[in-house]
């Protein structure tokens, strides 16, 4: 089935939130390659704060679908010069396919066609080595500029103490039109 795309509605985003949630964290995500879940206990996000980022002013949650079925989802937001990446998501069942590059891809386009900005960041756990070397083959580079893992105990625990962030970039400023 083709892989279609759309921005989402705010009548989406528990459906988006069940979807961040199973490729992330809990048992369902260890279908994938992506899961968290040797690093962390809980949920990542809720339908509240997925409605909230996606009415939210220069903030955009990209969905990818195969017919009806919501199988890729993430947040864009234009933050200063730059556009911010997170909850980068492909339902487990469906990743090797190629889904995530295609809308990492899309998410670059829509940004430049957004905002005119040149550069996407994100930030990913430095344990996530080959979730690293994925964005890195899509062209993000490693920053060396690290953040503490935020604590967030009313959604998530972190079973392995010392999580960090690290800033990966992407310069996407020779593509814009």
């Amino acid at each position: 089935m083709a892989l279609t795309f759309r921005n989402a509605q705010a009548i989406d985003a528990e459906r988006i939130a069940a979807l961040v949630n199973s490729a992330y964290r809990g048992e369902q995500s260890r279908l994938g390659w992506t899961t968290e879940a040797d690093l962390l206990d809980g949920r990542r996000t809720d339908g509240r704060e997925v409605r909230r980022l996606i009415t939210r002013r220069n903030s955009i949650f990209l969905l990818g679908q195969e017919g009806p079925e919501i199988v890729a989802s993430v947040h864009i937001e234009k933050t200063g010069d730059h556009a911010s990446l997170s909850m980068f998501v492909v339902e487990p069942i469906h990743q090797g396919r190629g889904i995530g590059k295609r809308l990492l891809a899309r998410a670059e386009q829509t940004v430049q066609q957004a905002w005119r900005v040149g550069k996407v960041v994100m930030h990913v756990i430095t344990l996530r080595h080959e979730l690293i070397a994925f964005y890195a083959r899509c062209g993000y580079r490693r920053t060396g500029i690290l953040h503490e893992f935020p604590v967030n105990p009313t959604m998530w625990e972190p079973k392995v103490p010392g999580l960090a962030l690290e800033v990966l970039e992407k310069n996407i400023e020779a593509n814009l039109p």
